[in-house]
């Protein structure tokens, strides 16, 4: 068992770990737990009735939270000629192609997320190692990998994130940060939580949302009401 420090036992307090909350109190319990002196990431945790070791209940996918993560995501476009032009002029942050792999090979990894032309996959891809790794490769399930890159980039910059199950059977995402205030952070988990539940496996039986839960960066989580979801 991890040992906590005075404030986050202080903090722990606030909320009943074996209650669940209504959306809006769990927000507002966590908001209000969240003591450290940076803007917490505020994270849901939601655990599914799939079985991750099947393919056929993978869960992944994206959504565009409607008020963003609070973080600004730096874009990377892999793209040539015209396409390069149209990610520059949605925003991103850098563009290019083989100067940028070069950069890349040399150990350089100032951004957050890569999108690609299909026709630079064949190059980017031997990137697989360096990006994958570190979980930036670009996949066309995820919207980065598009000729559209000037909607991939802005709707990036608009606050999409891409989920995905991970070996136990949950997926973790940011809804958000603390300084939201608790309509921001309800309605963003709201939309996580809707798109979680379009991407329902087909193969999923029994009950899909088994538990919901959110937290701040260092702070004790909230236990969330699921059948509000369901």
């Amino acid at each position: 068992m991890a040992k906590h420090g005075k404030k986050y036992q202080e903090a722990a307090k606030l909320i009943d770990s074996e209650a669940t909350y209504e959306p809006s109190e769990a927000v507002e319990l966590v908001k209000k737990a969240a003591t450290a002196k940076f803007d917490e990431t505020v994270e849901a945790a939601v655990r599914l009735g799939v079985d991750p070791r099947k393919q056929d209940q993978a869960v992944r996918g994206v959504v565009v939270l409607p008020h963003g993560t609070g973080k600004t995501q730096r874009v990377l476009v892999f793209a040539k000629g015209e396409k390069a032009k149209e990610a520059e002029a949605a925003g991103a942050d850098f563009v290019g192609d083989q100067d940028m792999i070069n950069k890349i090979q040399q150990g350089w990894f100032d951004f957050d997320v890569c999108v690609a032309t299909p026709d630079m996959m064949s190059e980017v891809g031997k990137l697989g190692r360096l990006l994958g790794g570190k979980g930036l490769m670009p996949n066309p399930k995820a919207g980065t990998v598009t000729f559209d890159v000037s909607k991939a980039v802005q709707e990036i910059k608009a606050g999409k994130i891409e989920y995905r199950l991970d070996k136990a059977g949950q997926i973790h995402a940011p809804i958000g940060k603390v300084s939201f205030n608790p309509d921001q952070l309800n309605e963003n988990l709201k939309a996580l939580i809707d798109a979680l539940n379009r991407a329902k496996p087909a193969a999923a039986k029994g009950v899909y949302l088994k538990g919901i839960s959110i937290s701040s960066t260092m702070g004790p989580s909230a236990r969330v009401n699921t059948t509000v979801f369901r």
